[in-house]
C-alpha cells in the first residue's frame, strides 16, 4: 500500500523542540534553558483539593463541556480581571490544555483551503493545527524593532479572499512580547473591517512584568467574534493536570463542543476540581503573586547576563522567554544551540523551531532556579569567548 500517511500530516515536520529535549536527556548534567514549564510545584492549596477530590471518589466523566463549578470559576475569573462576561452554560468549554483548545477551535471553523494568518515567532503548534485541520498557515514576521509585536498594517497587508481567521499569542512564546493596548486596538479594528475570527492564545495572562495584559475578547466589539483559549498551566503550575479553557461566541463553542465529545469526552475531573481551587482560592492567588515576582527577579538576571556576555537581548515583558540574538557569533541558532549543548551542557531552543523571524536567534526559558540561571550565564559566557 502507497501513500500510508495522509499529506497534511506528512507536510508538517517534527516539533524542532523536541529534538534538543531528547538530545539533553542523554546528557545528566544539563541546564535546561530550554523546556517552556514552571519549575515551581502546584500550590499546596491546589494539590489539596486534588487529592480530597479523589479521596471523595470522583473519578469518573464530568459533563462534556466540563463541570459547572469549574465554568463557573472560569467565568467568574475572566470577569473579575478583564471584565469580559461569559455565560458557563453556552460560551465556555473546559479543555485538555490549550492545546486541545487550539485543535478544536482550529477544526471547527476551517475548511479545506482556508487561510489563517500566524504571526511569527510563535509556539510551535500554531501553524501545524493550521494543516492539520485542512487550512493555510500564512506566515508573517515579527522583528525586534517592534518588540516582536505584529502590526494592523502587517495583518491587512496579508489578507486574501480566502483569509477566515487570526492566530495570535500575546503574552508571546518564544519572544517573551506582550502586545500594548494601543496596538493590540489596530489590530482588532483591522479584524471587524474584514470579518476575522481571531483565535487569541493568552495562556501567559496572568506572567507580566510591568505592563498590564490585554485580553482580546474584552476590546470593544470583539467578544463576538473571538475564541479565547487559556488555561492554567502556567499561571497555575498545573502543566500535568491538563486543564485549559476555551471561551467564545455560542456558536462557535457548539461546533468546538462536538469535536471535543466525539474526540475526548471530557477534561481530566480529578483536575478540574482542583482548577475550581486555583480560580478561587485566596491563598491560590497569593501563590501566583509569588511565582510572578519569583520570574521577574529571574528576567532581570537572564537579560542583563545575556546582554553583558554579548547575546543582545530585549526586554521580555511577559511569559518566562528570554529571545537572544546570537548573529554577533557567526553562527546560525542552530550552530549556536548544538555547540552549546555539547561544550557546555546548556540547552536552549534555536530560534528557527517557531517559524519566520526566528532565525538567528534562541529561546532561553527561566523558569528555572535562580542559581542554575547564574551557572548557565557562566557556561555561556565561557562558549562565548572560545567562539567570539
Amino acid at each position: 500500500m502507497t501513500n500510508r500517511i495522509s499529506q497534511r500530516v506528512a507536510s508538517v515536520p517534527p516539533s524542532g523542540i523536541r529534538r534538543f529535549f531528547d538530545i539533553a536527556a542523554t546528557m545528566p548534567d544539563v541546564i535546561s534553558l530550554g523546556i517552556g514549564e514552571p519549575d515551581f510545584v502546584t500550590p499546596d492549596v491546589i494539590r489539596r483539593a486534588g487529592i480530597a477530590s479523589l479521596q471523595r471518589g470522583e473519578t469518573r466523566y464530568t459533563s462534556n463541556s466540563g463541570t459547572i463549578e469549574m465554568r463557573n470559576a472560569v467565568a467568574a475569573k475572566l470577569a473579575a480581571l478583564y471584565g469580559v462576561h461569559y455565560d458557563p452554560e453556552t460560551e465556555l468549554l473546559i479543555t485538555v490544555g490549550v492545546s486541545e483548545a487550539l485543535y478544536l477551535a482550529m477544526t471547527a471553523i476551517l475548511d479545506p483551503g482556508d487561510e489563517v494568518i500566524v504571526p511569527q515567532p510563535c509556539f510551535v503548534a500554531y501553524t501545524a493545527e493550521v494543516t492539520f485541520a485542512g487550512g493555510i498557515p500564512v506566515p508573517i514576521p515579527t522583528y525586534v524593532e517592534t518588540q516582536f509585536q505584529v502590526t494592523a498594517q502587517q495583518i491587512e497587508a496579508a489578507i486574501t479572499p480566502r483569509t477566515k481567521a487570526l492566530l495570535i499569542g500575546y503574552p508571546n512564546n518564544p519572544t517573551g512580547a506582550v502586545m500594548s493596548h494601543a496596538r493590540m486596538a489596530e489590530i482588532a479594528a483591522v479584524a471587524q473591517k474584514h470579518d476575522l475570527i481571531v483565535l487569541s492564545d493568552e495562556i501567559y495572562d496572568r506572567l507580566v512584568y510591568g505592563v498590564e495584559h490585554t485580553c482580546v475578547p474584552a476590546l470593544p466589539g470583539m467578544k463576538e467574534r473571538t475564541i479565547l483559549l487559556g488555561g492554567l498551566s502556567k499561571n497555575y503550575a498545573m502543566t500535568g493536570w491538563r486543564i485549559g479553557y476555551t471561551a467564545a461566541p455560542a456558536d462557535l463553542l457548539a461546533a468546538m463542543r462536538k469535536v471535543h465529545q466525539f474526540t475526548i469526552m471530557s477534561a481530566p475531573t480529578t483536575g478540574q476540581m482542583a482548577g475550581v481551587t486555583a480560580l478561587s482560592d485566596p491563598s491560590a492567588e497569593e501563590a501566583v503573586h509569588a511565582m510572578i515576582a519569583s520570574y521577574d527577579r529571574r528576567r532581570q538576571l537572564i537579560v542583563k547576563g545575556l546582554n553583558e556576555i554579548g547575546l543582545d537581548c530585549f526586554e521580555p515583558q511577559g511569559a518566562f522567554y528570554a529571545f537572544p540574538s546570537v548573529q554577533k557569533t557567526g553562527m546560525s541558532d542552530e550552530e549556536f544551540a548544538n555547540g552549546l549543548l555539547q561544550e557546555e551542557h546548556v540547552a536552549v531552543v534555536p530560534g528557527n523551531a517557531f517559524g519566520v523571524g526566528g532565525d538567528g536567534y534562541v529561546r532561553c526559558s527561566y523558569a528555572t532556579a535562580y542559581e542554575k540561571i547564574e551557572q548557565a550565564l557562566e557556561k555561556m559566557h565561557r562558549f562565548m569567548q572560545r567562539h567570539g
